[in-house]
């Protein structure tokens, strides 16, 4: 007996071996943020800073409780997370799912769960779930990355929540479940699928900003034009890429720009007409010569660039039919307005037409620590929750967002650096999960206060008031610390 407590009393302590400095910008985080959150919510004359009727002094019961949640969890067994992945993941499935008839609405959203005066956002708290559970399913024995089925099984496990958000009417939240496809590609995803959906993301963007652009006085559409050189210049390298054949390369690519700039000079000089139907004949040619191809000589590279071209033009004939017909007036008016088609700068685009001024209006260094005017007299909606960068950059300037993004870059980098440590595939994608949302979160969020991105409504983490979020983040972070150190404990026993 006395054995074995000389044995348990020599045991390494898990916060001797946790990773301080993540945990030390975490800390930073939560510090800046109530600062943050103060500078947002501050009205003229106000001191009860540390009340808690106001934001800032609630904001203090949601770090307190943060910081027990994290210590809870670097005190729990990290192998129970392993070990209960897959019931965590099911219990938030049927909480997101029974969500979906919350009869009460929060700015159009059912989204929240409200007791009494706390109000919790389950989508939140299911990204970790989320990520256990991909974990889980990628680090068992039968996992072979190089079958599709089981590709299709981790994609529906992200997808499911996914769904059930976007039921809920909280389309910000479920845009965040794509953050998991940066994990994916690090474990084995074919740089394809990225590649397909920065594609998609070309078409949509370009189709529709240029759909009414005459091209050169011609009766060409810019939009559908650009759209389809597209397809073809991306099928005409995909070959390549796959082949790595030169000879092909060099005539295709010849065959596609020098008739395609042919013909356009003929639109300009010679006869007005429509290039894209010609365009479009050299899509079907190309797609015909690839299917060709790919059956005789049993390429089916070639197959899957020829359904890639095809998908492609479905894609783009489609994004007309979703702009007007699919999505919601508001959310096609942030689309229009952040591709220029629109300036609504006191209805759909005031908030990001705010928050520039605000950000513009602190200038290198800021107005200084509650100086700050746009903020102060509430000209930004959501300045303190989803718009929070622009309090930063009012009050703190340049050098207060620079040291922000700063912290977050740091934070980033070393859970990647964390993750190749890891001795279990489970811990490595975790950890990846964990600095993908974060990626997006950062990269949407403050994209879309400097006017980059769509405004989907999503929280920069550690800093926008709440405590769904801020719990939701430090669960999500804390549980791949654990890991972490669960992992140096073993190393050193």
């Amino acid at each position: 007996m006395l054995n074995n407590n000389k044995i348990n009393s020599s045991r390494p302590s898990v916060f001797r071996t946790m990773d301080w400095w993540a945990a030390g910008i975490y800390l930073l985080m939560l510090v800046f943020g109530w600062f943050s959150i103060c500078g947002a919510s501050y009205t003229y004359g106000d001191t009860e800073l540390f009340s808690l009727s106001s934001r800032s002094g609630m904001q203090i019961i949601w770090i307190c409780s943060a910081l027990a949640i994290a210590l809870v969890i670097m005190l729990l067994d990290y192998n129970m997370f392993d070990a209960f992945s897959y019931i965590i993941y099911g219990a938030f499935l049927i909480v997101l799912f029974l969500t979906i008839f919350n009869p009460k609405q929060i700015h159009g959203s059912r989204s929240w769960l409200v007791f009494g005066p706390i109000r919790i956002q389950p989508a939140e708290f299911a990204k970790f779930a989320t990520a256990l559970a991909v974990a889980k399913l990628m680090n068992s024995y039968e996992f072979n990355h190089n079958r599709l089925r089981h590709w299709a099984l981790a994609v529906g496990i992200v997808l499911m929540p996914m769904l059930f958000i976007i039921l809920q009417k909280e389309t910000g939240s479920a845009l965040v479940y794509l953050a998991f496809f940066l994990m994916f590609y690090r474990e084995g995803m074919s740089g394809s699928v990225l590649f397909v959906g920065v594609a998609m993301v070309y078409y949509f963007t370009v189709g529709l900003k240029y759909a009414d652009v005459n091209m050169l006085d011609t009766p060409t559409s810019l939009g559908t034009f650009l759209v389809l050189l597209g397809v073809l210049v991306f099928s005409v390298v995909m070959a390549y890429v796959y082949e790595k054949d030169k000879r092909e390369l060099y005539t295709l690519g010849i065959a596609v720009i020098g008739s395609t700039l042919l013909f356009v000079l003929f639109s300009k000089f010679v006869i007005p007409f429509n290039v894209n139907i010609v365009m479009s004949i050299m899509c079907a040619a190309l797609i015909a010569w690839f299917l060709f191809k790919g059956f005789k000589n049993s390429f089916m590279h070639y197959v899957y660039i020829a359904i890639f071209a095809i998908g492609s033009i479905g894609f783009f004939g489609t994004a007309d039919y979703v702009m007007n017909d699919v999505m919601k007036p508001y959310q096609r008016a942030r689309i229009n307005v952040l591709l220029g088609l629109e300036k609504d700068v006191t209805g759909i685009g005031y908030n990001v037409h705010q928050s520039e001024i605000a950000i513009g209006s602190g200038g290198f260094t800021g107005k200084g620590f509650l100086n700050g005017t746009q903020t102060k007299l509430k000209y930004v909606p959501e300045q303190d929750t989803d718009f929070i960068f622009c309090t930063i950059g009012e009050e703190e300037g340049f050098i207060g967002c620079f040291a922000v993004l700063a912290m977050f870059l740091v934070l980033i980098i070393r859970l990647i650096y964390l993750s190749e440590q890891q001795a279990t595939r489970f811990a490595r994608v975790y950890g990846y999960c964990v600095a993908s949302i974060f990626i997006f979160h950062v990269f949407i969020n403050v994209g879309m206060v400097l006017g980059l991105t769509p405004v989907i409504g999503i929280p920069l983490p550690f800093f926008s008031y709440g405590g769904s979020s801020l719990w939701g983040f430090t669960i999500l972070l804390f549980i791949f610390l654990r890991l972490d150190a669960g992992r140096k404990l073993a190393a050193e026993l």
